[in-house]
C-alpha cells in the first residue's frame, strides 16, 4: 500500500502547525459537525456561490463541497512557495514576451518550435504586439501538490483566466463566521487584500492612451457560465464594472461602454472569455461575446486585455515540460519548485515507455482541463487502460503522462467521520508593476475515498488555506 504524507500527524504525533486544531476538533462532537456543517452550506446557498457544470443535467447551481477543516502552512513553508511562485509567474511572462517576439527560446532549440506556433492556443494575431510592462499573463494560478514535509511540485499552470478566487475568499469568511475562536487562538495571514491587489494590478497595466484613472472592466460570458458568480462578486468587492460584449463597443482608436449617462471609455478589461470569442473580427466571426475591433484599438495600445489573448501558449501541458528551462533561460536561475517528471508522448522513446506502463501512470490530454480527457492507471479497469491506449497509439502527440504521485492528505470532514483525504493548492499570482500574492490560495480537495481527482467538476470540494503568522 502506497504511503501518504499525512499534512497533520507525522510519526503518529501532531505536527506544530496543527496543534490547535487538533484540540478543536476532540471538543467538535458529530451532532454539533453536521449542524455546522449544514450552516455552511445554508451560507453558501444563500449567498449564491454555486458551480454549473456543462452537459451535465440536474441542479445548474450546485454547490462546490465545503469541507471546513482547514489547511495549514507555516510561514517558513510558504516563504518558499512564494518565491517559487514569483519565480515561475516571470519566466512564464518572458516566455510568452518572448514567443511572440523573437522566439529566442525556440532559436536556441530549447523548446520545440511545433509545441508553440502550432499549438492552437498560440494566437498569430498577437505576434509583434507588447502589452503594457511586457506583461502578458496577469493573473496566474499555480496548481501544486506535495508529496512529502519537504517535498512540493508545479502540477501545471494556468495563465488564461485561472477561476476559484471566490472560493478562496468566500472559505476564509465563512470559517471566520463560524468558528470565530479559532481566529483569536492562531495568527492566520488574512486573504482579504486579494481584490485591493486585483485592482492595484489591472490599474498599473493601464494602456499608453489612458492619461487618467483607468476605467477596469470585467468582461463575463453571462450568468449562464459556470463562475459568473466569481465574476460579479470580484467586480463587486473591486467596485468595477461587470459588462457582457454587448455593453461594449468600439469607435475611434477606443473602447466605449454603454451607460445611463452615455458612452464611457474603458481602459483595462479583465476578460473571463475564452480567446476565440474576444472579438469576431479577429477570432472566431460567429462570436456573440466579444467585441467587434477590440484586438486593432489593443494593437493601438488604446486598451489593455487581461490576460492577454494567446497566453495559454504558455499553460499547455506540453509547454509545462519545459518551464525549468524557461526560469534557467531567462532569469539565469535554477528552479524553486520542481515539476512532476513528465513523459512527452510525441517522442517515440517516452511514448514506448508510457504504453509499457499504463497501468502505473497519469496520462493527460495536452489541451484538457477540469480533471477530463485523463486517464489516472492505478484506478482505472483493464478495459479503460486498453481505450486508453488506442487513443495514444493513434494520436502520441496530444498527451503527456505523469507518475502516480503519493498526494499528501488533509483531515476531512466525511459521512463516516474524519477522514484522510488528498489535497492540491492553487495560489494566485498577479503580476502587473510588481508581482503579489495574498498568504494562501484555493486548495482543492478530493472527497471521494481514494480519488486522486480534486477537480469541483469531478466532484472535489474547497477548504480554508491558513498560512500561519511568523
Amino acid at each position: 500500500m502506497q504511503a501518504f504524507f499525512d499534512e497533520m500527524k507525522s510519526g503518529g504525533a501532531v505536527r506544530a502547525p496543527y496543534a490547535q486544531l487538533q484540540d478543536w476538533l476532540a471538543a467538535m462532537p458529530a451532532e454539533l459537525r453536521n449542524l455546522k456543517q449544514a450552516e455552511a452550506e445554508a451560507l453558501f446557498r444563500r449567498i449564491g456561490i454555486t458551480f454549473a457544470v456543462y452537459g451535465e443535467g440536474g441542479d445548474p447551481d450546485r454547490l462546490i463541497p465545503f469541507d471546513m477543516f482547514p489547511r495549514v502552512f507555516t510561514a517558513l513553508e510558504w516563504h518558499r512557495l512564494e518565491r517559487g511562485i514569483r519565480q515561475r509567474a516571470r519566466a512564464l511572462n518572458a516566455f510568452l514576451a518572448d514567443v511572440y517576439d523573437r522566439g529566442e527560446i525556440v532559436r536556441a532549440g530549447i523548446v520545440p518550435g511545433r509545441l508553440v506556433y502550432l499549438n492552437e492556443a498560440y494566437e498569430k494575431a498577437m505576434a509583434g504586439i507588447r502589452p503594457p510592462r511586457g506583461v502578458f499573463s496577469h493573473i496566474v494560478g499555480i496548481d501544486l501538490v506535495r508529496t512529502g514535509a519537504d517535498e512540493f511540485f508545479v502540477l501545471e499552470d494556468n495563465c488564461r483566466t485561472p477561476s476559484g478566487v471566490s472560493y478562496m475568499l468566500e472559505n476564509r469568511e465563512i470559517m471566520m463566521r463560524m468558528f470565530p475562536d479559532l481566529f483569536r487562538g492562531n495568527r492566520i495571514e488574512p486573504v482579504d487584500g486579494y481584490p485591493e491587489a486585483l485592482r492595484r494590478t489591472l490599474a498599473s497595466v493601464a494602456p499608453p492612451k489612458c492619461d487618467r484613472e483607468p476605467t477596469i472592466a470585467i468582461l463575463t460570458p453571462g450568468h449562464f457560465n459556470s463562475a459568473y458568480y466569481e465574476h460579479s462578486f470580484l467586480a463587486d468587492l473591486m467596485g468595477v464594472e461587470l459588462v457582457e460584449g454587448q455593453d461594449l463597443f468600439v469607435e475611434g482608436d477606443r473602447v466605449w461602454m454603454r451607460t445611463t449617462e452615455g458612452p464611457q471609455p474603458v481602459d483595462v478589461i479583465y476578460r473571463r472569455i475564452d480567446d476565440a470569442f474576444i472579438d469576431p473580427l479577429c477570432f472566431r466571426p460567429d462570436s456573440m461575446l466579444g467585441i467587434a475591433g477590440l484586438m486593432d484599438v489593443y494593437r493601438s495600445g488604446g486598451v489593455t486585455i487581461c490576460s492577454a489573448p494567446g497566453a495559454g501558449v504558455a499553460d499547455d501541458k506540453a509547454v509545462y515540460t519545459f518551464v525549468p528551462e524557461m526560469v534557467r533561460f531567462y532569469l539565469g536561475e535554477e528552479p524553486i519548485l520542481p515539476n512532476v517528471p513528465t513523459w512527452q508522448c510525441a517522442k517515440s522513446e517516452d511514448l514506448k515507455y508510457v504504453l509499457s506502463h499504463l497501468p502505473d501512470l497519469v496520462v493527460k490530454e495536452v489541451h484538457g482541463s477540469g480533471g477530463y480527457g485523463m486517464l489516472v492507471g492505478p484506478k482505472a479497469t483493464s478495459e479503460q487502460v486498453e481505450a486508453f491506449r488506442a487513443r495514444l497509439v493513434e494520436r502520441p502527440e496530444n498527451y503527456i503522462a505523469q507518475p502516480t504521485l503519493a498526494l499528501s492528505t488533509v483531515p476531512s470532514f466525511v459521512e463516516e467521520g474524519v477522514a484522510p483525504r488528498h489535497v492540491d493548492l492553487r495560489p494566485y499570482c498577479l503580476v502587473g508593476e510588481r508581482i503579489e500574492l495574498v498568504p494562501g490560495g484555493l486548495t482543492r480537495v478530493a472527497l471521494r475515498e481514494g480519488s486522486l481527482v480534486v477537480n469541483s467538476s469531478q466532484g472535489g470540494g474547497v477548504k480554508d488555506t491558513w498560512v500561519l503568522a511568523q
